[in-house]
């Protein structure tokens, strides 16, 4: 299938000619962050189901409100802060958030749908294997973060957001933002010392 060519085109312009009718454009800002926004999604509140309902939930809220979208900030920070508001909204009305490692669920639907948006794997087992449990371990760990510490990781990792725009959303200063990062970085860092230290 050929490329569209609204495929260059940035996420603000693509979001604004989305606004003006066109829903090709649409298409091409879902395929770019369809996978880490879920990813986000997911790794937030840990079920498979719950994820892809809150998920549909952030993209309908994107197309709800296209008309009134103005470029004020990158498109990534504008999407974010709908994705984080519409998470607060579910932790408020759930009492509160959990993650759960993924390699440990028994739902085949958790499992498949996170395979479906990961990264291609190599083919080797024995790599296999040693992937799935660092993923397990680093799911694990960011279960055991403080939930403002594994929040600015996610917006940062999975987001591609910088210190100033997690700040700006989450109505915090920059160097907050700075400092969950780097505890949120030292504990990841810590744990997978002590994978690689398991190892040897």
């Amino acid at each position: 299938m050929p490329e569209s060519p609204l495929s260059d085109q940035p996420d603000e312009a693509l979001m604004l000619a989305y606004a003006a009718g066109n829903a090709t454009a649409f298409d091409v800002l879902y395929g770019r962050h369809k996978g880490p926004s879920y990813r986000y999604v997911l790794r937030h509140c840990g079920n498979a189901a719950h994820a892809d309902e809150l998920f549909q939930d952030c993209w309908l809220n994107v197309i709800r409100v296209r008309a009134s979208y103005v470029p004020t900030a990158k498109f990534t920070t504008w999407l974010y802060t709908l994705i984080h508001n519409r998470l607060v909204d579910h932790w408020r009305a759930n009492g509160q958030a959990h993650l759960v490692s993924i390699d440990d669920d028994d739902d085949t639907a958790t499992r498949d749908s996170v395979e479906s948006i990961a990264a291609p794997s190599h083919s080797e087992p024995a790599e296999v294997v040693e992937q799935r449990d660092v993923r397990a371990r680093i799911t694990q760990a960011l279960a055991a973060l403080p939930p403002a510490q594994r929040d600015a990781f996610l917006l940062h990792q999975e987001g591609g957001l910088s210190l100033a725009e997690i700040a700006e959303m989450t109505g915090v200063g920059a160097e907050t933002v700075k400092s969950r990062l780097r505890y949120a970085l030292a504990k990841l860092r810590g744990e997978l010392a002590v994978l690689r230290e398991e190892r040897s």
